[in-house]
């Protein structure tokens, strides 16, 4: 397979593997990005910051219509959309709910979550997006342009399953939360800071499986308050609906700041 290679003078081309002896390195060594590195932090740069004045319009139309945005973010499998039904029902009598379901592919989520009172809007990833790991402003703007913002008081983004790049794009979000699950490990806020210090609450969910299994909860909130040491913490049972009032009084909270 051809690679491509940008040198220090500008000049560009393409050869095969076999053309060059390569010296195998360590994966710790980062200094073949020495040559291409200006031109990687200017290109990542540039989409960062186009995808920040997206998000600041989608705030923006939010904001003029009385509607508080909430991120929801997870690794795949951690309960997001069980909590999200939970939510819906809990939230149902007082308050108008939106979704904007983010998924690679399928409607499977936003099909579980239709016919519960809450308006859903669906964006794949896979259709028309590159089928990107994560949502982005433009992503979530597409998404918005599907909803009544006029009949919303709260939206919550669910957004793609993972650990990484969901944390680093502002989708024009107010708040950001995650659903971590006890059945993760401990250590994952050590492994993947930047999406445990970019939330201002984490849900550790399935809490009632914790006399099944070998999860330390001290441990993992050590670790926790290592990376995001002001992180509002609420342990959840999606399953059962033990702590689903406590998330629901912090997203009432936050709306209200």
């Amino acid at each position: 397979m051809g690679r491509f290679h940008r040198h220090a003078d500008g000049t560009e081309h393409d050869h095969d593997h076999g053309e060059h002896d390569h010296e195998h390195r360590d994966v710790g060594d980062h200094s073949g990005y020495v040559e291409t590195g200006p031109s990687r932090v200017a290109v990542l740069e540039s989409i960062l910051s186009e995808n920040d004045r997206i998000a600041a319009l989608n705030r923006a139309d939010l904001d003029a219509h009385g509607v508080w945005g909430v991120n929801l973010m997870s690794s795949p499998g951690a309960g997001k959309t069980t909590l999200l039904k939970r939510t819906i029902a809990a939230l149902g009598e007082e308050c108008r709910v939106g979704v904007l379901e983010g998924d690679i592919a399928t409607s499977l989520d936003a099909d579980e979550l239709s016919g519960l009172g809450a308006a859903i809007s669906l964006v794949n990833t896979s259709a028309g997006f590159g089928g990107e790991c994560h949502l982005d402003a433009v992503m979530v703007r597409s998404g918005l342009s599907r909803l009544p913002l006029d009949a919303i008081d709260l939206l919550l983004i669910e957004n793609v399953g993972n650990l990484v790049c969901p944390a680093e794009f502002d989708v024009g979000a107010h708040a950001k939360a995650m659903v971590y699950a006890v059945t993760e490990g401990e250590e994952k806020p050590l492994k993947y800071p930047v999406m445990f210090r970019s939330v201002d609450v984490v849900v550790v969910n399935k809490v009632d499986l914790l006399p099944h299994l070998q999860f330390d909860l001290d441990r993992f909130l050590a670790h926790l308050r290592d990376v995001n040491p002001g992180v509002r913490v609420i342990e959840v049972s999606a399953q059962t609906g033990h702590g689903v009032d406590e998330w629901c009084a912090w997203l009432r909270e936050s709306a209200s700041r």
